[in-house]
C-alpha cells in the first residue's frame, strides 16, 4: 500500500504513526495535493491528504477512516480497543486532536493572508478552542502514563501530532509551561521511534 501526504501535515503524521507502530509495510510518498500532476489529487475526489492506496488501487481517504481501517490489519499492538466503549473513548481522542488540528490549520491559514485582510476574530475564536482543548486534555491526563489505558493507543498518536504541529505552527505558544503533565507525556511519547521516523 501506499500513503500519500506531506510532511507538514498532522493529519498525515497521525496515519504514518499508526502505520509504523502496527509496522504494516507501506510506501510513504510525498505529494502535495495543489502540486501540477499530484497524484492524491487525481485518486481521491476531496483532493486532500492523507490518501492511503491500497494494493488493489482503493483509494482511502480522511485520517479517522484510515486509522481505523490500518488498526484491523494487525494486533500487535491494538490502537482503538475493540470493547465498544473502550472504543468510544480512543476515538473522542483523536476527535479532540483533530479539533486542536483543525484549528490550527485556520489560524495558520489566516496568518498567511496579507496583514490589512486579517480577521482578528479568527485569530480569538480559534486558538481560544485550542487552549481549552489543551486544558482539558492536560486535566484528563492527570498523572497517567498514557490518555487511555495502560499502553499506547490511538488516543496518544492523534495528540502528539497534534502537539507536534503547534510546535511547527505556533513555537510562541507556551503549552510545555502551561501544562508540565502534558510536556512529560509528550518527550515520552516523542522519543519513540514511530514518531521520531516521521520529523526526517
Amino acid at each position: 500500500m501506499k500513503l500519500l501526504g506531506t510532511n507538514t501535515s498532522p493529519y498525515v503524521r497521525k496515519v504514518r504513526l499508526v502505520l509504523l507502530e502496527k509496522q504494516i509495510p507501506h510506501e510513504y510518498i510525498v505529494d502535495a495535493p495543489r502540486d501540477p500532476g499530484s497524484l492524491s489529487a487525481r485518486v481521491n475526489p476531496l483532493a486532500r491528504v492523507p490518501a492511503l492506496i491500497l494494493d488493489d488501487d482503493f483509494c482511502v481517504f480522511d485520517s479517522p477512516v484510515i486509522t481505523d481501517y490500518v488498526d484491523t490489519l494487525n494486533d500487535t499492538p491494538i490502537l482503538i480497543p475493540h470493547d465498544p466503549f473502550a472504543r468510544l473513548r480512543v476515538k473522542r481522542w483523536e476527535a479532540l486532536a483533530d479539533g486542536i488540528m483543525d484549528a490550527a490549520v485556520i489560524v495558520q491559514v489566516e496568518r498567511l493572508r496579507a496583514t490589512e485582510h486579517q480577521h482578528p476574530g479568527v485569530f480569538k475564536v480559534h486558538n481560544r478552542t485550542i487552549s481549552h482543548a489543551l486544558e482539558y486534555a492536560a486535566q484528563a491526563l492527570g498523572e497517567n502514563s498514557w490518555f487511555e489505558g495502560a499502553a499506547i493507543s490511538l488516543a496518544d498518536l492523534s495528540l502528539v501530532s497534534a502537539l507536534l504541529y503547534l510546535d511547527l505552527r505556533q513555537p510562541e505558544r507556551d503549552w510545555r509551561t502551561a501544562h508540565p503533565n502534558l510536556a512529560i507525556w509528550f518527550e515520552r511519547v516523542h522519543a519513540r521511534p514511530s514518531v521520531q521516523a516521521t520529523l526526517i
